[in-house]
Order: structure tokens, then sequence, then C-alpha cells
């Protein structure tokens, strides 16, 4: 009876495996999701945005979502089409890198995340609320040149590092760059994605340094 149900068993492990994308792709099917996930969210209207923002006040009382889907919604279209476009920028900038597996940019995106939301609870007691991505887009860079520069890619890895250095410090000394619009930016969500972005980055670089060493004692 055995042998009779492995048979199958085998055969639609086979296909499935077939089916899934390789880790290459998964990257992209995951960019995909959330960018439909922001569409998607985006359609809740006002309300649905005052129930996922970041509240400092719903935090301290225990809605801890907030400290995730603040990140997935936005004051409106503009702001949506603005934060869809960086993503989109930063996914033709590392689309052809193998640096990081996309379970590694999933880690990347919650370390930027988690810096954010500590910097809003414990450094940002006058911000009553805050919605989008952008800090978490600015961890992604941070994190994309710590690749870089692991990997010596030394000619893509220093203007990237300066460009957003730079970026980042104009944002702490005049405030947010023209290009923003009318719109409300918080720059410290800037800087503290690219720390938290830039540590994932600098501890994935660690890890693989020891798995290395490991595999050469062996």
């Amino acid at each position: 009876m055995s042998d009779g149900l492995s048979r199958p068993a085998l055969s639609f492990s086979r296909r499935l495996r077939q089916w899934m994308p390789d880790d290459h792709n998964r990257g992209q099917w995951l960019l995909g999701l959330v960018f439909l996930g922001l569409v998607l969210l985006s359609l809740l209207g006002e309300d649905g945005r005052r129930l996922l923002r970041y509240e400092r006040e719903a935090v301290l009382q225990g809605e801890y979502w907030r400290l995730i889907t603040g990140h997935l919604v936005h004051g409106g279209t503009q702001h949506l089409l603005l934060n869809s476009a960086g993503l989109a920028l930063i996914a033709a900038l590392f689309r052809h890198d193998d640096h990081y597996s996309w379970r590694a940019w999933l880690l990347i995106a919650l370390f930027s995340m988690a810096a954010i939301d500590l910097g809003f609870v414990f450094w940002e007691p006058q911000l009553s609320w805050y919605v989008g991505l952008s800090g978490v887009l600015h961890g992604v860079l941070a994190a994309g040149a710590v690749g870089w520069w692991r990997h010596e890619s030394k000619r893509l890895a220093l203007p990237l590092s300066a460009i957003l250095l730079g970026k980042l410090a104009w944002e702490q000394w005049q405030g947010a760059l023209p290009l923003s619009g009318d719109l409300p930016v918080v720059v410290d969500a800037h800087l503290y994605g690219a720390l938290g972005g830039a540590l994932a980055g600098f501890i994935l670089w660690v890890q693989a340094h020891r798995q290395v060493a490991v595999k050469s004692r062996i």
C-alpha cells in the first residue's frame, strides 16, 4: 500500500517543484505581491487607512499590527504612486543581483520596519501618526549597497552609497527633497529605515563569512 501511495505523491512533488518559481523568480513574485497589496490597501478608503496606519497612542494601547501595516498604507494616490515608482526603481536596480535571496530581502524589509517603529516609539513622541513605504525602501537601498560592497562591486557601491548618504544628510539638514511635492514627509523614517537595512546587510555579511569559514575547515 505504501508503494502505491508513494508514487502519486512523488509525481505530485515533482510537478509542484516544476510549477514553483526558482529563487530569483520568487523575488519577482514577492515584489508583484507587495505591489498588488499596496494597490488593494489603497482601496480601503480613509476609514481603512485610519485602522491600519501607525498611531502612537494606539500602538501603546496594544494595537501592534499598526507597526507593520502602517508601512503598507498611503496617504493618497500621489503618495502610493511615488512609493510604487521607488519600488520599481529598486527592483530594476537589483534585478540581476544574486547577493541576497528573496528570504534575505524579506528579512531586510522587516529589519527596516522594526528600526523605523523603534525610532518612532522611543525618539519621536511628537509623531502622532505615519503611513508609507519610503522608509523601508531606504532600508532596502542601504542593504543593497552593503551587498555591493561585500561582493567587491565598488564601482556600483560607491556612487549608490554616496547618493543615499547625501540624501539622508540633506533631509536631516534641510528637510524633504523638492521632488516630494506637497506631501508631508517624515524624513526620520528614511534615516531609521536606512540604519535598519544597513544593519541587516551587515548581519547577512557576517553570517555568509562564517559559513564560508566553516566550509573551509571541513
